[in-house]
This record gives C-alpha cells, sequence and structure tokens, in this order.
C-alpha cells in the first residue's frame, strides 16, 4: 500500500466526511461501512449496491485492506484453528480461531513481530517488524469469521505483538471493533494483553474503557522477572502493580495477571506468598498458564498435577484463580510458533 487512505481504518464518521469530499450523499458511507464491517465484504466489487462508477473511483483514490490466507491449520484436539495470513506488503501475522459452548473466541496479532523480547515467547524472536493497523487487526477477525461463517463473541488481542507499542491504532482498533454499525462486540468481551508498559496502562485508564485488561506478571520478584522479561529492567514489578490497581480504580474493571509458570523457576512457595501479596494490592485475578514450550529456551512447564497445587494454595489465600485451558497444542498454538515456522 501506498499512501492512499485505507478505507477500512476509517470510522464512520471519517468515512462520512470522505465520502462527502467525493461529492458522494451521506447514505454511502452507512452502505460502505456495513459492506466493511458486518457483511465483511472482501473487496469493493462486493459492494454491490454501490455505482460501478464509485466502486472504480475508490479502488483509484484509496486502498481496500483484505488478508490473505497463507495456512490454515485445525487441531485434531479441541477444533482450534490457527492462521498464519500474508498481508499487503508480504509480511505474515497468526491469528487463533477457538470454538468454545459459549460462543467462538479469537486470538489476534497487534504487531509483525515484537521488540519486548519476553524470553517464554516466540513472537519475539526475530524483533519488531511494524505495527499493524486498526484495519489489518480488525481484518484478522473478520477473514476467520468469512472462513468459518460464524460470529465471533470474544476477542483477545494476545497473539503476536505487544499492543500497548501500538497504542494509538489499538485504541482505534477497540472503538471500531465495539461500535454499533460494526461487529458491534461488548467492550467486556475483549481482552487485551500486555506485558506492562506502565506509561501506556496508566494511559489507557483514563479511557474509561469496559475492556479487560491482562498483564503478563510472570514473576513476582524484580530479578526474577529480569530474566525472563527484559521490560522489567524499566519498570518494576511495584510500578506495574501500582498502575494495575489505578486502571482497575478508573475503569471499574478488576485486571487479569497472567502468570506462565517455570518449572523451578517462579513455582516456590515464596512466589506464592510474594504473588498473593500482589495480586491483593491490585484486586487482581490469577490466570496460570503452563508454559509453552519454545524451541529456542530451556523452560518447561510444570506437570498438570502441580498447576493445582499451584492453584489451590493461591485459593487459600483468598486470590481469584483459573488454569487457562491449552488449545491447539498440536498445531503449534503458542503466540507466533506458526509464524517462526514459516520464516525458518
Amino acid at each position: 500500500m501506498d499512501n492512499k487512505t485505507d478505507l477500512k481504518n476509517l470510522t464512520m464518521e471519517e468515512l462520512t466526511a470522505f465520502l462527502q469530499d467525493m461529492n458522494q450523499p451521506s447514505y454511502r458511507a452507512k452502505q460502505m461501512y456495513s459492506w466493511m464491517h458486518q457483511k465483511l465484504a472482501g473487496s469493493l466489487d462486493d459492494m454491490t449496491n454501490l455505482p460501478k462508477a464509485l466502486r472504480e473511483q475508490l479502488k483509484d483514490q484509496a486502498d481496500y485492506t483484505c488478508l490473505s490466507m497463507h495456512e490454515r491449520q485445525i487441531s485434531k484436539i479441541d477444533g482450534t484453528q490457527k492462521f498464519l495470513w500474508e498481508l499487503h506488503d508480504g509480511q505474515m501475522v497468526e491469528s487463533v480461531w477457538m470454538p468454545y459452548h459459549h460462543g467462538n473466541s479469537v486470538c489476534i496479532s497487534s504487531q509483525v513481530g515484537c521488540r519486548m523480547g519476553c524470553k517464554f515467547c516466540a513472537s519475539g524472536i526475530g524483533g519488531l517488524v511494524r505495527n499493524l493497523s486498526a484495519a489489518e487487526m480488525l481484518d484478522e477477525i473478520y477473514r476467520m469469521s468469512a472462513v468459518n461463517n460464524e460470529r465471533v463473541s470474544n476477542v483477545v488481542v494476545m497473539g503476536t505483538g505487544e499492543p500497548l507499542d501500538n497504542y494509538d491504532q489499538i485504541l482505534r482498533f477497540i472503538h471500531m471493533l465495539t461500535d454499533e454499525n460494526g461487529l458491534n462486540i461488548s467492550q467486556r468481551n475483549v481482552t487485551v494483553s500486555t506485558c506492562g508498559l506502565v506509561d501506556q496502562i496508566r494511559e489507557l485508564a483514563k479511557e474509561k474503557l469496559q475492556i479487560t485488561l491482562a498483564i503478563s506478571l510472570h514473576a513476582a520478584f524484580d530479578e526474577k522477572r529480569k530474566q525472563i522479561m527484559p521490560i522489567a529492567y524499566k519498570y518494576s514489578v511495584d510500578e506495574l502493580v501500582d498502575a494495575a490497581a489505578y486502571y482497575a480504580e478508573q475503569t471499574g474493571r478488576r485486571v487479569t495477571f497472567e502468570y506462565s509458570l517455570i518449572e523451578g523457576n517462579n513455582d516456590s512457595d515464596e512466589d506464592i506468598a510474594a504473588l498473593t501479596k500482589l495480586a491483593k494490592r491490585a484486586g487482581a485475578h490469577v490466570n496460570l498458564i503452563p508454559v509453552n514450550p519454545v524451541t529456542e529456551t530451556d523452560f518447561k512447564a510444570p506437570k498438570a498435577a502441580f498447576l493445582d497445587v499451584f492453584k489451590n494454595k493461591l485459593e487459600k489465600n483468598r486470590i481469584n484463580v483459573t488454569i487457562r485451558r491449552s488449545m491447539g497444542r498440536d498445531i503449534d498454538g503458542a503466540c507466533g510458533q506458526l509464524r517462526r515456522k514459516y520464516l525458518r
């Protein structure tokens, strides 16, 4: 894409103004917005109730984001689907479709690559290439919906990338995703994950959104956190927990602490005591995750029975805890693994 306006990246108001500049009546914006964000049109040619002359003019004057599917893997275990998408510039991103009884959840990427360098994550190996636009993030969801011919009920921004490192586009994405003229997904059904960019968490709190903020904590001590997450050199655990408490206070939404259990690293009784204190301070829910094996590290997940022990000890301390069910283990289910394999 060149510097042309991307139609799919425009809000309803912006699209209306854009079409008015082309001397089009305002109802055209409603028609087009519905084609893009409700009917999930794959191209301008699909928009059959727009005059052909207008479609040609738009092709000439604007861009239209539409991801093309490079690969799709389907889990034989639980029906999870992993997608590798090709972007307009040949870059690749991945997303995951997870069917549950209560509806379909999707996990999408917010960047091509990532600069955070967390040791347990395949996404950041190779660094950051570029940010995704709101349109590209939305289209990850739209293409998965179109392929499966089903509606999405929950969206998690937890794939490749650090969402808050792409702050402006993530904000635009959330507003467009939850807009009544679009998919109209409730903000409460949207989760954004961060490795802990404290300044951006505080900024986001002021927006008073009703989304769930998931913070990748993974260690309750600064020294341990530094070993696995370089961001810990910039912000201490204390600063991060204060920001989480501020977010909860501003939005009325409880924060989730993501905690990847790594055998022999962050799974002692001392870790449990420290994690309890932090979760109480922030009023946070704790989500335990058996660490995903990434070939480039030697981290091991603890045995399933140990996960339950760890969970029970936290619950005895009156902490609200869940264990994340691993989906798609047989199909490169973890963040960044499919793109990583492709890059290799």
